[in-house]
């Protein structure tokens, strides 16, 4: 995810944007107790301590992804974009209600379910502040051979979101479908 907050940074710093990354303490989603969602619920409130009122943008990748999913009803989170997201059938749309989401998967991914991921943004759409599902042609789960659709598209997404940009027209396009997924 490093690439993923570089391009963010310089994109945004200049507007404000702070942007942080989450090191689990453990690894694996271990079970019931979902050691992830705690690590990431805990900076969450670090960072409302520290910047109190200002929206968040959650960026998660795979299983990072499911986090984002998990915690979008949190206060002060705004936008959640899901990259390859590892989505279950317990995921719950409402989560995101009110929310601007963003979903991005791999045409070509096998560690994750492309089609829950796309289910699951039809579900979220009507719930949302704005949805978008982005099919990349050709990537796969690692997203190493189409780097700036992901880059371009997460960057562009967050920025607007939260406010300092206006949306692309590439972006406005996806937004537009309301969910339904959209290849490129």
């Amino acid at each position: 995810m490093l690439p993923f907050a570089r391009s963010l940074a310089v994109a945004g710093g200049s507007s404000g944007l702070a942007v942080w990354r989450v090191r689990y303490r453990l690894r694996g989603w271990n079970g019931t107790e979902a050691s992830p969602v705690r690590d990431v619920a805990e900076v969450l409130e670090l960072a409302a301590h520290r910047h109190p009122g200002v929206p968040v943008a959650l960026v998660g990748y795979s299983m990072g992804g499911r986090v984002a999913l998990t915690l979008a009803s949190r206060p002060g989170v705004r936008t959640v974009v899901a990259l390859a997201p590892w989505v279950t059938e317990s995921a719950r749309p409402e989560e995101l209600e009110g929310r601007h989401a963003l979903f991005m998967h791999g045409a070509r991914d096998r560690t994750t379910d492309a089609h829950l991921t796309a289910a699951f943004a039809m579900r979220v759409a009507p719930l949302s502040a704005s949805c978008g599902m982005v099919g990349v042609r050709g990537d796969g789960h690692a997203m190493v051979r189409r780097p700036r659709v992901w880059h371009r598209l997460t960057t562009g997404f967050v920025l607007s979101s939260v406010g300092f940009r206006q949306a692309s027209a590439e972006l406005t396009s996806v937004l537009e479908r309301n969910g339904a997924k959209v290849e490129l």
